[in-house]
């Protein structure tokens, strides 16, 4: 991964779907902490982009910019360095058959900056929208030399996939496309890394012959946040677990790389992809809240899942035989991103039955955190005190918050684009990578189980623990 003393070429960064909601609580305010922290380049520009029939003036997009940072931004839009940062902002509408008004924006930008900056495009619009965009972007001549990051889901199934790849590198080689999944830009998951390659305490045993089964759990407490035009066509399988959960997957297992650049990583993730087994129906739970049904806009029919478990399989030398098992879903009891991994039992045991925790304690495991700022447990049995020898459950924590400043962060999306516009491709996936994980899920999206109601504030259908056993679900938290 790119040196963060690195320092970007210059660059027009040209934000689609700049009205958007993703563009209000994550790009406006990111690439403001990036310039308040001296991480983008000497000289650069942004220009927003929408279709005409929603374009705002250079001043609007000013005052909508100042408002989403206001809301959601780390640092607030004030004194000069706002004032230095909205100068930098102008606006140039598009729609397919009239680009001209964003051609002009892009070409004022270059001229403010001078020389030859970089272009970088960033696609926060619908998925529907994918393919008109970039087919515009190659038509008006704007691709040429630039970059483009293209928001999730890369397509709904492994034909819309390969669809849109082809699309992609029609106007694009693949070196300057940058899939982007916000889970991988994370501290504490890009910590899965240091963790094990940097610590000979962990990475001898961290196999197959050590351990006996990974939990990678996101579930949340919120509902469909009135999107249901969105995820009526999409889940919780296509929307959570093939963007953000494999991707963690593949970090969890991958083989060491050959040094942490972009290939070598990216081969490594590729490779537990390929590793993978087709996903069996047969291990799979799909829910459905209660009350989903009654939400605007959803079919009273539908069978949409909010709620996914499923076991997968990575078929290699090891992690043969170790079951990976993934959970995510909306309206649950808890929101958290959590990997743990659970150790096997020791072959022989001194201590008697009676001496033992009871059943629902859980030992041996080891968690990672990686909601921000994220934390590591080790949880482990330890003698209690007294005369008797009882073992009982404890805990050793490291949280990023308690070791590290919090200021010293950048959150997911803030440092990948950074990292796109570094040219560094090692935390986004490659067109193989997700053409591969769209194959496996092929049995699941052709032959979908029906969906089981669960109760809100809930852990979903009862039958997730069928799914598990004979292990326990078990997501602990940090204290």
């Amino acid at each position: 991964m790119s040196p963060r003393s690195q320092v970007p070429d210059d660059h027009v960064i040209v934000l689609f779907g700049a009205t958007g909601d993703l563009a209000r609580r994550k790009l406006l305010p990111g690439l403001f902490h990036l310039a308040n922290a001296g991480l983008l380049p000497r000289r650069w520009r942004i220009v927003g982009s929408t279709r005409a029939s929603s374009a705002l003036s250079d001043e609007e997009f000013r005052q909508h910019a100042k408002a989403a940072v206001a809301e959601f931004g780390l640092v607030k839009p004030e004194g000069e360095a706002w004032r230095a940062f909205e100068g930098t902002l102008s606006f140039g509408a598009a729609d397919a058959e009239d680009p001209g008004p964003l051609v002009a924006a892009v070409a004022a930008a270059e001229q403010a900056i001078g020389g030859s900056p970089r272009r970088l495009f960033h696609l926060a619009v619908p998925p529907t929208a994918f393919g008109s965009v970039i087919g515009m972007l190659g038509s008006s001549g704007l691709a040429e030399g630039g970059r483009v990051i293209i928001e999730k889901p890369f397509g709904t199934d492994l034909a819309s996939a390969r669809a849109l790849n082809e699309t992609v590198h029609a106007v694009f080689d693949e070196s300057r496309v940058f899939r982007i999944d916000h889970f991988l830009g994370k501290e504490s998951v890009e910590n899965i890394l240091a963790l094990r390659f940097a610590n000979g305490l962990l990475e001898p045993v961290w196999n197959r012959d050590h351990i006996s089964h990974v939990q990678i759990d996101v579930p949340e407490t919120i509902g469909i946040e009135g999107r249901a035009g969105f995820f009526e066509g999409t889940g919780t399988f296509r929307d959570m677990v093939v963007t953000h959960l494999f991707q963690v997957l593949g970090f969890v297992a991958m083989e060491p790389p050959t040094a942490l650049a972009a290939k070598p990583l990216r081969d490594e993730r590729s490779k537990v992809f390929e590793a993978m087994r087709s996903i069996d129906v047969a291990h799979v739970v799909r829910g459905q809240y209660l009350g989903y049904r009654d939400e605007p806009g959803v079919d009273p029919r539908s069978q949409t899942e909010t709620f996914v478990a499923l076991r997968a399989e990575v078929d290699n030398w090891r992690w043969a035989g170790v079951p990976f098992f993934l959970r995510s879903g909306k309206r649950l009891a808890q929101s958290r991103e959590v990997v743990t991994l659970h150790f096997k039992e020791p072959p022989l045991r001194m201590f008697p039955v009676d001496a033992r925790p009871s059943a629902d304690a859980c030992g041996n495991v080891l968690v990672v955190d990686f909601d921000d700022p994220g934390w590591i447990a080790s949880r482990f049995l330890a003698k209690e005190p007294g005369p008797a020898m009882r073992l009982a459950p404890a805990q050793m924590t490291f949280r990023y918050a308690d070791s590290f400043q919090r200021a010293h962060g950048l959150e997911g999306y803030e440092r990948l684009i950074l990292e796109a516009m570094l040219g560094d491709q090692s935390l986004f996936t490659r067109s193989d990578g997700i053409e591969r994980l769209w194959q496996i899920s092929e049995p699941l999206l052709n032959s979908p189980p029906d969906v089981e109601t669960y109760a809100p504030g809930s852990w979903g259908p009862d039958a997730i623990n069928d799914l598990i056993a004979p292990h326990r679900w078990y997501l602990p938290d940090g204290n």
